[in-house]
This record gives structure tokens, C-alpha cells and sequence, in this order.
């Protein structure tokens, strides 16, 4: 079997509440997940699960263990070299969209390849958006599309670079269901086209049981539960 593409070793995360108690998020969590892989992240409110998400993109620090990303040590990175491989390597789908809202459509999506220095930008980033069915939207701020389209402005931002691992935030958690269900369509579509390693957390059964692997966060602890349990 080929070295996973991600690899979380001893992970945990503690901090302290504002009465001096230490507060256990995370406990030695160890699981690998191999390249093009789709998995669900589940478990009960509070349980960790966005938590192991932001540490698993580097935007957060554990307490101990780590995370590789084929093979990278990534908090053996200064912040901007972390920084840096992410921009090369990571989506991350937010549940609120993280859309900045003094640009357009089509600038949210250019933006990450602008800061990639890629000359072909806004082709690339209208290309995406045409995808996911929003060419006709390019120019419009944030504030005039409705959820649904923000949030496909927000997938195009993480697959515009094609990234190697896609990670993703309860995508679907402030949409309707008819649109959270386009909207994980489309995800799933990317997956298979690009081969994109998708993570994923999510409250919805139906969403878990369609990857290939779901991991379950209980008082901290991970464990691998068979699809369809």
C-alpha cells in the first residue's frame, strides 16, 4: 500500500477554561487516510470533530502528536511555511463560506490562485465557477447570493488550485436540504474527477454513509466505524 497522504499521529488538544481548568478536546487520535479516500468525520456537538478538522489543515496547534501530509511533518513548519504547502496542497470548505465580501464572485475564486502567482487566474477561476453552475453570477458580491451559492463560490475557491486533500467543515450545516444535497453532489463529482483526497465533517448520516471511510469522535477519543453501521 502505497504512504497515505495524511497521517495523524498521537493527536490531542487540551486548553484551559477561564477558571484555570484544563479541558481535554482531543486524546491521542491515530488514523491515516489514503489519497483520492472520501471520509466522515461524526460525533455528537462539542465531541472535537472541527477541532481535529483545523488541525488537520494546520490552522490550528496541537498540544502534542501531529500531522503529516504525504510524508510533511507540517508543525515542524514556521507558520508560513505551513502556509505555503497548504496553499499548494489544501481546500477548506467552511460551513459560514469565509467568503470575503468587498470582492466579487469571480475575485473570491482568482484569489488563491493570485496569491500562487498563476498568470492564468481569472480563465482558471471563471472555468470553476462555470462548473459549478455559476457563470452567470462572476460578478456579483456576496452579499446578493443567497446561501446555496455561496457556498458553491466557496468549493470552487478550494478546488480551484486542485488541491490534494479536500477538507470541509459541515459544507452543508446552513443550507436547506435540497440545496445542501446539490451542493454534496458536486463535492462528491470533484472527488471522482480529480481524485482529491476529501475529508469531511458532518451531523448528516446520509452524507456519511456515502464515503468510503467514517471515523467517530467520542470524549475525545477516535475510533473507525464500518460504513453503514
Amino acid at each position: 500500500m502505497p504512504n497515505p497522504i495524511i497521517e495523524v499521529q498521537r493527536l490531542s488538544k487540551s486548553v484551559v477554561d477561564a477558571g484555570g481548568v484544563a479541558l481535554t478536546i482531543l486524546h491521542e487520535v491515530d488514523f491515516a487516510v489514503q489519497a483520492g479516500q472520501t471520509v466522515a468525520i461524526v460525533g455528537a456537538s462539542g465531541s472535537g470533530k472541527s477541532t481535529l478538522l483545523s488541525l488537520m489543515a494546520g490552522l490550528d496547534t496541537p498540544s502534542s502528536g501531529t500531522v503529516r501530509w504525504a510524508g510533511t511533518d507540517i508543525f515542524a513548519l514556521d507558520e508560513d511555511e505551513r502556509a505555503a504547502l497548504r496553499g499548494q496542497r489544501v481546500g477548506f470548505v467552511f460551513q459560514s463560506f469565509q467568503l470575503l465580501a468587498h470582492l466579487t464572485a469571480l475575485e473570491n475564486v482568482m484569489l488563491p490562485l493570485e496569491l500562487a502567482g498563476r498568470r492564468d487566474a481569472h480563465a482558471a477561476a471563471r472555468r470553476m465557477l462555470e462548473r459549478v453552475g455559476l457563470g452567470q453570477r462572476l460578478g456579483h458580491y456576496p452579499r446578493v447570493l443567497s446561501g446555496g451559492e455561496q457556498q458553491r463560490v466557496a468549493l470552487a475557491r478550494a478546488f480551484v488550485v486542485q488541491p490534494d486533500i479536500l477538507l470541509a467543515d459541515e459544507p452543508t450545516g446552513s443550507l436547506d436540504h435540497a440545496t445542501g444535497a446539490r451542493v454534496m453532489e458536486l463535492m462528491f463529482e470533484l472527488n471522482r474527477e480529480h481524485g482529491t483526497t476529501l475529508v469531511l465533517v458532518t451531523h448528516d448520516a446520509t452524507i456519511a454513509a456515502r464515503c468510503q471511510r467514517r471515523l467517530t469522535i467520542e470524549a475525545g477519543r477516535a475510533y473507525e466505524e464500518a460504513v453503514g453501521a
